[in-house]
């Protein structure tokens, strides 16, 4: 399979984030890992980071992260 090719056939995955400006920086983390947070002087550069941490703390690298659930109460 040459390059062009892998690329087409990737899902993409969609991930919410919450974020605020702080002292002139936006300080963000994923809604799945609320734990765990980063920061940016851009929009841009906190993408970057958030997407930097999504992929450290999906590595299996990090023991006990934490992770948010949903429970539905009957």
């Amino acid at each position: 399979m040459d390059r062009v090719t892998k690329r087409y056939n990737t899902v993409m995955e969609t991930k919410r984030f919450i974020y605020y400006e702080e002292d002139g920086l936006l300080v963000g983390w994923l809604e799945e890992y609320p734990d765990y947070r980063t920061q940016g002087e851009t929009m841009d550069e906190l993408r970057n980071n958030l997407l930097d941490l999504y992929k450290e703390l999906t590595s299996g690298r990090i023991p006990c992260v934490h992770k948010v659930g949903e429970l539905s109460i009957v």
